[in-house]
């Protein structure tokens, strides 16, 4: 990364009262001039607690919404506006109604992964670390699960007492993990562990070792004995795992296919946000209130 773009962003940081905050599957360059480091919630959580006027987040477009969301009074960009995440649109308003129209008593649980749209005709929020807990907790016994197919099947082998139906959508990332290439990895390296993260297809599941949030498996990296370790989501987080754990080695099954969206928040863009204030998120007042509730109601079943 050229040292002017960083010592030029860091003097508008300060010009302007903003904060960077960059997903884990953001660029290692991104990451590197970010204030906060993290998943989206945590991020958008980051946001709300901060004295900044500005908000830079270097993420997919269903991340900055949940940042103006939670955050109205403060001016979101996203350094490149085009990059968007496929999954977050993979579940149709009519198949939302029609389920409800079916199951009186449904609840529908919206990844967070969505567009403040789809929570708008939802019943509460999930994250992939908090999913499992927050299903439980729901007084509901049919819940439609959306967007994302592989988390809610994830979901619905934790809690058999419940009726989960799952929407056909899914991250095409981890979708496209080969089972194949990580029984290659563990022929090749046989003392290694697996970690996955629940949007994998339940095959790559069935051969992890440990599965969870991209948050967890930053932990469960930590915490293992083991030297070698084969990682099973977008290939950005190899920034924060071998910061971590410099003593480790890394195998990632998606560095030849990693999400194309995500990579776009280059410090070069990051830069021309802070000085047009181009990719700024705007969010109707009736469609926030209405995306509101769900993430509202997580906060409180997560308690």
């Amino acid at each position: 990364m050229k040292k002017a773009v960083t010592d030029e962003i860091k003097q508008l940081k300060a010009q302007t009262n903003a904060i960077i905050l960059a997903h884990y599957y953001a660029p290692a360059e991104a990451q590197a001039v970010a204030d906060y480091v993290g998943d989206s919630y945590y991020l958008a959580k980051v946001a709300k607690g901060t004295a900044a006027d500005t908000v830079v987040f270097c993420g997919v477009g269903f991340m900055g919404e949940s940042v103006k969301i939670l955050n109205p009074d403060k001016t979101v960009l996203m350094p490149d506006p085009t990059a968007d995440c496929p999954m977050a649109h993979m579940v149709d308003v009519k198949r939302i109604e029609a389920m409800r129209e079916t199951y009186p008593d449904l609840a529908v649980v919206c990844y967070i992964n969505s567009t403040a749209a789809l929570k708008c005709h939802s019943d509460v929020c999930v994250t992939s670390s908090n999913a499992i807990r927050i299903v439980k907790e729901l007084p509901n016994q049919n819940i439609f699960f959306i967007p994302d197919q592989n988390l809610g099947r994830f979901v619905a082998e934790q809690l058999p007492e419940k009726n989960i139906i799952l929407n056909d959508g899914y991250c095409p990332i981890h979708a496209a993990i080969s089972a194949e290439r990580i029984k290659a990895l563990k022929t090749a390296h046989p003392k290694a562990e697996v970690l996955a993260h629940p949007e994998c297809r339940p095959e790559i599941l069935a051969l992890s070792d440990r599965i969870g949030s991209t948050a967890e498996i930053l932990t469960f990296a930590k915490e293992s004995d083991a030297r070698e370790l084969i990682i099973c989501t977008e290939d950005g987080v190899s920034y924060a795992l071998e910061r971590q754990n410099p003593n480790k080695t890394f195998y990632y099954v998606t560095e030849d296919a990693p999400c194309t969206d995500m990579k776009r928040n280059t410090p070069e863009r990051i830069l021309h946000a802070l000085k047009t204030g181009d990719g700024r998120v705007e969010i109707d007042e009736d469609t926030r209130q209405k995306a509101m509730r769900p993430l509202e109601r997580m906060l409180e079943l997560a308690k």
